[in-house]
């Protein structure tokens, strides 16, 4: 979808005032009715529930902008494209939700949903980058795989190392033994594993279990800044919006334990210069953290303390 949307520079812009309709054509004021009316009796409970309103947004959309069949095509090959895109490594509508602020929009509302606490950890996207089954490795192991000279950021990676360590708490402050962290991020370069041939399977993954005062520990590095992948739609979509592609660097994780929901998070480098202008809209301040100097670990130069809490599910 190279030209995507067309360019309709000589078209009478859309009215600013959308209660005028003076102006705007007349449309049919019963077909939006007609087509929610078409839904079965028997119709799956929530989807009876949400197809109306879906509809009823979708055709006040259309008529608002005066879509035109030229517009609305273009935009079912740009959807076709990101699941054609989309595998096991990669997932480009995953993307493009991200990119309009969708994804942090629904997590912000299931995590309202259920939660019960306002000391409960906030969510945060899950991305498009994460993998299943990465290793369970020993308390206090390290994340990185075959780190040495000959790799190009080498030098960057041993002044990025980083000391991760904290507790998994339940919302009334007693520690979890048991909980898994399911830990990611990105090389220095900016790319995942899976978007890099020379990176080793599973590089900067792993899960680690806290242990009888809820505590885990690994190492990692502080994480950088790095472009979302622009080589597909959701990146054409930006470039065309003139917005940058930027996320503030970042370490993601998945939370989980028995009897406890499930968290979905990131933890952001306060030192960023993208916190207030993540290209996913994915920031919150309550999972902005700072790294301070370590000494005496011939492994680390950094140290991150950070407590998670969980909601009882």
């Amino acid at each position: 979808m190279g030209q995507m949307i067309p360019d309709h520079a000589s078209r009478a812009p859309v009215d600013p005032k959308p209660n005028d309709t003076s102006k705007k054509p007349k449309y049919d004021p019963a077909f939006t009715d007609k087509v929610i009316a078409a839904t079965g009796p028997n119709a799956n409970r929530r989807l009876a529930e949400v197809m109306p309103s879906l509809v009823r947004h979708l055709h006040a959309f259309a008529r608002e902008v005066n879509l035109t069949v030229e517009e609305w095509t273009a935009a079912v090959e740009f959807i076709n494209e990101c699941g054609q895109m989309s595998d096991d490594r990669r997932n480009e509508t995953q993307l493009l939700c991200d990119i309009v602020g969708l994804e942090s929009l629904v997590g912000e509302i299931t995590s309202k949903l259920v939660s019960t606490s306002e000391s409960e950890t906030p969510s945060a996207v899950l991305g498009p980058f994460y993998r299943q089954d990465a290793p369970l490795l020993p308390h206090g192991s390290s994340i990185i795989k075959d780190l040495g000279p000959s790799v190009p950021w080498y030098e960057q990676a041993v002044a990025d190392s980083a000391f991760v360590t904290g507790r998994v708490l339940s919302n009334s402050g007693e520690p979890i033994q048991g909980a898994i962290l399911d830990v990611w991020h990105a090389a220095p370069n900016g790319l995942y594993e899976q978007q890099d041939e020379s990176q080793p399977d599973m590089n900067f993954r792993g899960r680690f279990e806290t242990d009888a005062s809820g505590r885990y520990a690994f190492y990692a590095l502080r994480p950088v800044p790095y472009p979302i992948p622009d080589d597909g739609p959701a990146g054409r979509l930006l470039a065309l919006l003139d917005r940058h592609p930027y996320r503030p660097g970042h370490i993601h994780f998945i939370v989980t334990a028995p009897g406890f929901r499930p968290l979905t998070t990131q933890l952001y480098d306060d030192r960023d210069q993208y916190l207030g202008k993540d290209s996913v809209f994915a920031v919150k301040d309550e999972l902005v953290v700072r790294f301070a100097p370590r000494e005496g670990d011939p492994n680390a130069r950094w140290s991150l303390q950070y407590d998670f809490v969980l909601g009882r599910g």
